[in-house]
């Protein structure tokens, strides 16, 4: 005990400044997560005020008094999910940067012509969170309805997850895509029509 007590008596600066500069980096990294969660700064991007139209347009904003920011659905929330969503920034805002200055989406008619594969990129990242930002708000997997309770076994019995079968909610339609098939193969497979 000696040993420790001496040890700190003679480190006091340099833990302080340590658990001060750990505080500071922390303070960043929190509050810069939480800036680049806000629908202000996604719309930043003008190609993104298209989506963000179509959002507030949906069915999934105002109802039940809900307004969903792109974060929501975007972004795994908590603290559970804090790795994740700075991992997410990273690689998405990259894709996103990149995207904003490699292609032309100075118009809704230019954005469209690669709003498939965005709305993949999209689907996928919803697949491997097991749709984690469906579930922050939709937290009963039993609907009522026999139909709904057979599809949702799925989700049990198939290791579905909620994109899988709900595509297209909220922006504007595109293909359908098959996401189990899609990771198998490495890139984009359309869902088959039944």
């Amino acid at each position: 005990m000696r040993k420790i007590l001496g040890y700190v008596r003679g480190n006091v600066v340099p833990m302080l400044v340590g658990a001060g500069l750990t505080a500071a980096l922390l303070t960043v990294v929190v509050g810069g997560e939480h800036a680049l969660s806000s629908t202000t700064f996604c719309t930043s991007c003008h190609s993104m005020t298209y989506p963000a139209e179509e959002l507030a347009e949906s069915t999934h904003y105002g109802a039940l008094g809900a307004n969903p920011e792109c974060k929501d659905c975007h972004v795994p929330q908590g603290l559970g999910n804090f790795a994740l969503a700075v991992s997410t920034h990273v690689v998405d805002g990259l894709r996103g940067m990149v995207g904003e200055a490699a292609l032309d989406l100075s118009t809704a008619a230019k954005f469209d012509e690669h709003r498939l594969q965005f709305a993949h990129n999209a689907r996928m990242n919803l697949k491997a969170w097991d749709s984690v930002t469906c579930r922050s708000c939709h937290r009963d997997p039993r609907p009522p309805g026999k139909s709904a309770r057979t599809a949702h076994e799925k989700m049990r019995t198939e290791g579905a997850t909620c994109i899988d079968c709900h595509q297209n909610l909220v922006h504007k339609r595109v293909p359908e895509t098959d996401l189990d098939r899609s990771r198998a193969e490495g890139r984009m497979m359309l869902r088959e029509k039944q």
